[in-house]
């Protein structure tokens, strides 16, 4: 057969952002499908509510969705205590729109445009030769990607959780695309938005910003002082977007580092051991680690909706070890696992495992350094493992997005 038909060339072009998108936007979509219009309204669909009421000069809700399940209430105003980002960024769309504005779609697009940009970085760091590898193992790992993690979980149902995640990751993956592709200020200007916007998305995100910014002071470092007033630009949107966040939480609840947690309707799931260790404790990591790292959801019960394994689910990130082994004096290795371990530490100590979900959801906070780890060790392997591995945890997520889909309705 002419290798251009080829089953591996097929793949081969999902290396393409732009052939990653579409066969991402074509796939997420049909799964939105499973659980009614693809153009519905998540019943969570907070943001929006949000981003109504920014547009009227307000911080607490001036409509009240259908559910008020983990807003937050005070002095007898509902809020969120989710960071605002997303809803500024839905602006537009709920003044255009409404508050009915269609976050399932929004999210089908939105992790769409995830699976470009993890194709975008890949061919970035192998131009760069960063992570040399060849066309074949990105498009595989676009595959991966789009298919065989808790991404694709995420991409179909809207909600205020999966919303945050997937802006959140579109944010750091821009962010390492543009510490590659941008030069001198404008490199360390544009990181540095793109990091604090991620922030103001997810605050732990701005953890995964080690490696930017470890790579921009190493490309820059002989150019001293004039280094200084780069890191000063980079800094510079952090403390603005910082200081703004801040005051958004006096300006709602009396004290600059008051979240509204404390307030929210939580799950009754919660209540007990919220009451006696917060939202914050090293009791919840053992539990935490369990359900992200150890946990297998099969047979499906209702604990499935718990968690699962990284690993077991999806085993092509056992290659990450693969990259760390076979590099671990590299300072890009040692950045990126700096990033993963910073960013699961406020995860690991959270209430709550994520739950109502399939998969190790809050790992996708930490899945562009993981990828890029990733890429390290799988870059040698043999292709027919790696084909095998991704059909496995394909085969592990399909029938999860089924039973989601489910209990979702």
């Amino acid at each position: 057969m002419d290798n251009k038909f080829s089953f591996a060339h097929y793949f081969n072009r999902l290396a393409n952002p732009l052939y990653g998108f579409v066969f991402a936007i074509v796939l997420y979509f049909a799964f939105s499908t499973l659980g009614g219009s693809p153009f519905r309204v998540n019943e969570f669909v907070y943001f929006n509510y949000l981003a109504d009421a920014f547009t009227h000069g307000q911080l607490h809700l001036r409509l009240m969705p259908e559910s008020t399940l983990d807003l937050s209430f005070y002095n007898g105003n509902y809020y969120l205590y989710w960071p605002p980002m997303p809803a500024i960024v839905l602006m537009p769309f709920v003044a255009l729109f409404g508050v009915g504005f269609s976050d399932v779609f929004f999210c089908v697009v939105l992790a769409s445009a995830n699976v470009a940009v993890v194709a975008a970085l890949l061919r970035s760091v192998n131009h760069e030769r960063i992570i040399v590898m060849d066309e074949a193992y990105r498009g595989l790992l676009i595959l991966f990607f789009t298919l065989g993690t808790v991404h694709v979980t995420m991409a179909s149902f809207g909600g205020v959780w999966f919303t945050a995640q997937l802006l959140g990751f579109l944010f750091v993956g821009l962010a390492y695309i543009s510490a590659i592709h941008f030069r001198g200020a404008t490199a360390f200007l544009v990181v540095g938005v793109l990091m604090a916007c991620a922030m103001l998305t997810r605050n732990h995100l701005l953890f995964t910003g080690i490696w930017p910014a470890y790579y921009l002071l190493s490309k820059y470092w002989k150019e001293r002082p004039k280094l200084y007033s780069y890191i000063a630009l980079a800094l510079l949107p952090a403390v603005v977007l910082g200081l703004l966040f801040l005051l958004y939480n006096y300006m709602r609840f009396g004290s600059p580092f008051e979240l509204g947690i404390r307030y929210h309707e939580m799950s009754p799931f919660f209540v007990d051991d919220y009451n006696k260790y917060g939202a914050f404790n090293l009791h919840y990591l053992p539990i935490n680690f369990y359900y992200q790292y150890i946990y297998y959801p099969f047979p499906f019960t209702s604990e499935s909706f718990m968690g699962g394994s990284l690993f077991l689910l999806s085993p092509v990130f056992l290659y990450a070890f693969r990259g760390i082994f076979r590099g671990y004096s590299d300072p890009a290795i040692i950045t990126w696992i700096l990033s993963i371990l910073a960013t699961s530490v406020p995860i690991l100590l959270l209430m709550g495992t994520g739950w109502m979900q399939y998969g190790p959801r809050y790992t996708l906070d930490f899945t562009i350094p993981l990828l890029m780890l990733t890429a390290s060790g799988v870059r040698t392997a043999p292709k027919r493992l790696l084909i095998w591995l991704i059909a496995i945890s394909i085969i592990q997520y399909i029938p999860g997005i089924m039973i989601f889909t489910y209990f979702q309705r």
